[in-house]
């Protein structure tokens, strides 16, 4: 089973949301970007480990909530729509996330460098 998941139309990366809570402090956001991506790569490397539904879901919540808190909305929504998935549909889930990852640190630009 595949579920094509969506991210709702959201941003990649609003960078509005992260200027709201930094300021002009371009160190900072380039800090709370980098805590993120390496998040992001526990998260996903946890995901594939996981045999249970609670460690799947504790993966897939703490990268939705970490990518929301920098205003990386498509990831954040990518990842509320997996945590209900059922464990067949968890590697492709993951293959999409992994990619949503991948895209957002594009969207970071010079912030994710």
């Amino acid at each position: 089973m595949v579920a094509e998941l969506k991210s709702g139309g959201s941003p990649l990366f609003d960078h509005a949301h992260l200027l709201r809570y930094t300021g002009e402090d371009v160190e900072l956001q380039r800090e709370l970007v980098s805590l993120m991506l390496d998040q992001a790569d526990r998260c996903v490397g946890m995901m594939g480990l996981a045999r249970e539904r609670s460690e799947w879901r504790t993966a897939v919540h703490t990268l939705k909530g970490s990518s929301r808190g920098v205003g990386a909305f498509a990831l954040g929504d990518l990842c509320d729509e997996a945590e209900e998935l059922p464990a067949l549909a968890w590697p492709g889930a993951r293959v999409q996330i992994e990619q949503m990852v991948a895209q957002t640190r594009s969207a970071f630009g010079e912030l994710a460098d």
